[in-house]
């Protein structure tokens, strides 16, 4: 029997204001179960050793806006995606722009959001492998808007729908030997029920825990 890969899920639930983890953090041990083994972590230490501890990928639902991360988790974190590490952050999770180095790894940072309203999520390109098994699906979700870092490679495929126009809400890039995937769904539970967004995270998961590029 193949031994599953170990992914790191860090989140706050003592120190959360918004999102805290143990709600997706039920859904997610759902999604993940096939394959995956996931360790969840409110210690943002762990970052330290990841290589040392033998996980694949880091999943971010962090809610630490106000938190910036101390020198050695930052580089502990950098240091293991540039390796070959891969790391899928979730809606909040972009909250590590607190650290402006980890601001320009996921390539992106929160500006703000409109009201909590039904968003219509789409394909911004045909045929990406994340989208496989996905059809386009509506949530009930918070619009959060972006500022892209001009500096940072990114690839869209996924948009949201709101006031008429498209927006980012999904984006995939390759830093070093190793993968992101930013997913902007993800406020409360009910956000991980719907089928096709399983989907796309349990494809996310897989992508960002393939193998290095060459």
């Amino acid at each position: 029997m193949k031994t599953p890969s170990k992914l790191l899920l860090i989140g706050d639930n003592v120190h959360s204001t918004w999102h805290p983890l143990e709600p997706a953090l039920q859904q997610l041990q759902a999604i993940a179960a096939d394959g995956f083994e996931l360790f969840p972590t409110e210690d943002y230490d762990t970052l330290k050793t990841l290589e040392q501890d033998g996980f694949t990928a880091v999943i971010s639902y962090t809610d630490c806006w106000d938190r910036p991360l101390e020198a050695g988790q930052v580089a502990g974190l950098l240091r293991f995606i540039a390796g070959g590490g891969g790391l899928l952050v979730i809606h909040n999770g972009i909250s590590l722009q607190a650290s402006h180095e980890l601001a320009g790894l996921i390539g992106a940072r929160f500006t703000g959001h409109p009201p909590y309203q039904p968003l219509t999520y789409l394909p911004a390109q045909e045929d990406h492998p994340l989208l496989e098994g996905v059809q386009a699906f509506t949530l009930d979700e918070e619009p959060y808007m972006f500022e892209f870092d001009a500096f940072s490679p990114r690839n869209v495929f996924l948009e949201y729908e709101f006031e008429g126009s498209r927006y980012p809400a999904g984006w995939e890039h390759r830093y070093g030997l190793g993968r992101l995937v930013y997913l902007q769904p993800g406020h409360c539970s009910p956000s991980f029920l719907q089928d096709s967004y399983r989907q796309l995270i349990l494809n996310s998961i897989r992508w960002v825990t393939g193998p290095p590029p060459l």
